[in-house]
């Protein structure tokens, strides 16, 4: 192994604890959950628990009123779309100023594809909850060889809190980052 391959791998290990991206800091909600978003929600998946939409039924329930469906806690904490310039960002949806990942893209470990996100819900997002999120890397694997070629992944762990600082979730994201096969 060589001093640069070295030093790679150090630095891939150095992800782990360390936020993913921006400066660490919290990605506040831009709404409070919102009976109207839960709503689009429910009608897009097709999920129609009266617990989110039904305020009789709701406050009848363990709840004791509206709730967010808990895998919206993502949807919540997601910036607007910055579609401006998209292009020359390669689809990003939003401007990276601080790309901890950038040495794999030098590596030429530039695709990436996400393989899997798993929640443990603490308890369900009530209507006007203001949600925050913090991610961290949590893990990387060693170098895998794939059907898609080369690479590592990585897994990121998101907490997802309310206003007052309480844990309503955890999310854990894993992409492959990788070398293409045909490169």
């Amino acid at each position: 192994m060589t001093d640069l391959d070295t030093e790679f791998h150090a630095k891939l290990r150095g992800l782990v604890g360390h936020p993913t991206g921006g400066s660490g800091k919290p990605s506040i909600a831009p709404d409070p959950v919102n009976q109207p978003m839960i709503r689009h929600w429910a009608y897009a998946l097709d999920d129609m628990n009266p617990v989110y939409l039904d305020p009789e039924f709701a406050e009848a329930s363990r709840f004791g009123g509206i709730v967010s469906p808990p895998v919206m806690l993502q949807t919540w904490t997601m910036p607007s779309p910055k579609l401006e310039g998209i292009r020359e960002r390669g689809g990003a949806p939003m401007e990276i100023t601080n790309n901890p990942t950038a040495f794999l893209d030098e590596a030429g470990y530039s695709s990436t594809v996400a393989t899997n996100s798993e929640f443990e819900i603490e308890r369900y997002p009530r209507l006007g909850d203001v949600i925050s999120s913090t991610s961290v890397f949590e893990s990387v694997s060693e170098e895998k060889k794939t059907a898609l070629g080369v690479g590592f992944f990585l897994t990121w762990l998101i907490t997802y809190t309310d206003q007052h600082g309480e844990v309503l979730g955890r999310q854990r994201f894993r992409v492959l980052r990788f070398k293409p096969e045909n490169s």
